[in-house]
């Protein structure tokens, strides 16, 4: 006990508390006014909060072996799960994610990131694994991709997102940074491709969208050969011509006879991937072969970008898009939440309007204002000196996470302990942006806040875990 982490363990019990009387504000009813009573949500999780702490003892009492040795086991049995959750859940707003038990509903999503987080930190720790070899990180990546695949069969896209915060830890352990930056690349793509895409530059048949990324194509790839390749000669040539070319067919577009200036870009852009293959071939630096990758599976992605959108997104997903990129208002259908619950923070002030005694939670003007929107409660009742609190506790959580993660003696346990900061970083993030109108829509619950015993105990298991690595790191093993 005396080398358990009481400092987490402190954080966790203020969560748990500070969630519960978020829970108590979004659900109080003045028709049923005891919040102790079963028959309402906050009596509810005070029975989820007890049997979490209970599980989060017995995990703790448990041989933090156990973990490593049953990781691939766990893992199996929850994807197994998770392929029976497709076909027995029932039909839930769409989504076939969770399983009826009697009075008891389980979501296994929620289960399955502790057993991916081991899973892969099993596999990583392993003798010889190097996450700079191909093989080994797209057998790792695998680890994360299955449970995507299953989840996105429950039709649970949000749930499913959140695996993406994997990569924070291989980022961690080695992962070369343009994977990284690729990644958010991507999204510059389509968030501004897509925002501006109807928009003209000018008066030009030209699109911002479509022109924007094509040079921020031709600005990231320069860069990127600045970084990997140190070749300034060839940076010199593709800024040189691209944007110099660029910029003499914008103005004779304007000044001359109008056309579409994306034409030019794009074939800029097709002899700027002929270049690279050229230097790739000629100087047999990998690092050519890649850049080129990156140039030529930036305009594919782009140009996929729309029909994804319109063609393989749902519909909700899509108007969703749409209302955070400030495509659609739609303050009646899709931004309804968004507004509500901005309008509920905003109502709190500095001090807040005192436990339960927040108005727009209980008219319910906010739908799901217990589970995904718990944080706009937090906003009315206690204001922004509150909110600011538990963005604070959140906080510690995740800056006592990289320290124990940082002090491991093994691999196992360092990245396990980065899978579990990841998870509650994406959560944290993503929730509280979403309630902001900053993030999309995409219904993953507050971390110790949201009503529910599956997201409950899902993170207390993926703590606890962790709490007990860390416990047994100086033990010595026989």
């Amino acid at each position: 006990m005396q080398s358990l982490d009481w400092w987490t363990i402190g954080i966790y019990l203020m969560l748990l508390a500070f969630g519960w009387l978020s829970v108590c504000g979004a659900t109080y009813s003045f028709d049923s006014p005891d919040i102790f009573s079963l028959d309402n949500r906050s009596g509810m999780q005070i029975v989820w909060i007890g049997t979490s702490i209970c599980l989060g003892f017995v995990l703790l009492m448990t041989d933090d072996r156990l973990f490593d040795a049953f990781a691939y086991i766990l893992y199996g049995l929850l994807i197994l799960l998770l392929i029976a959750t497709i076909f027995l859940a029932h039909d839930i707003k769409g989504s076939h994610s969770w399983l009826v038990l009697g009075p008891v509903r389980l979501q296994p999503a929620e289960f399955a990131k502790f057993a991916t987080a081991l899973a892969i930190a099993k596999y990583m720790s392993t003798y010889g694994f190097n996450i700079h070899k191909w093989k080994d990180f797209l057998m790792a990546a695998g680890f994360i991709a299955l449970p995507i695949l299953c989840i996105i069969g429950q039709r649970e896209t949000g749930s499913a997102l959140v695996y993406l915060s994997f990569s924070l830890m291989f980022y961690r352990e080695g992962m070369p940074g343009c994977v990284l930056f690729t990644g958010v690349a991507m999204i510059i793509y389509f968030v501004t491709g897509i925002k501006y895409e109807d928009i003209t530059l000018w008066d030009t048949p030209t699109s911002v969208g479509k022109f924007t990324v094509l040079l921020l194509v031709q600005i990231f790839t320069a860069g990127m050969i600045y970084v990997y390749c140190k070749e300034k000669r060839a940076v010199r040539l593709i800024l040189g011509y691209g944007i110099g070319i660029t910029v003499l067919a914008l103005l004779f577009s304007e000044f001359v006879i109008p056309f579409d200036v994306v034409y030019v870009q794009l074939i800029l852009s097709a002899g700027m991937a002929g270049y690279l293959l050229y230097l790739a071939i000629h100087t047999r630096l990998r690092n050519y072969f890649y850049i080129f990758a990156f140039a030529v599976g930036s305009i594919v992605f782009f140009y996929s970008a729309d029909y994804v959108l319109n063609n393989v997104m749902e519909k909700h997903q899509r108007v969703r898009i749409n209302v955070l990129l400030g495509l659609d208002e739609d303050l009646s259908g899709a931004g309804y939440n968004v507004n509500q619950s901005k309008i509920a923070i905003g109502s709190g002030g500095i001090w807040g309007k005192g436990f339960l005694n927040g108005t727009q939670t209980k008219l319910k003007y906010v739908p799901e204002q217990d589970t995904d929107f718990i944080f706009c409660t937090v906003g009315e009742e206690e204001g922004f000196l509150g909110s600011a609190g538990v963005l604070l506790l959140f906080l510690a959580l995740i800056l006592r996470l990289i320290h124990l993660a940082e002090r491991q003696p093994f691999k196992f346990g360092r990245i396990y302990g980065y899978c579990v900061l990841s998870i509650f970083l994406f959560h944290v993030f993503i929730n509280i942006g979403m309630v902001l109108g900053l993030t999309p829509v995409i219904g993953i619950p507050l971390p110790f806040f949201s009503y529910g015993g599956s997201s409950l105990w899902g993170f207390t298991i993926l703590l606890f875990i962790f709490l007990r690595i860390d416990a047994g790191r100086n033990l010595i093993r026989t």
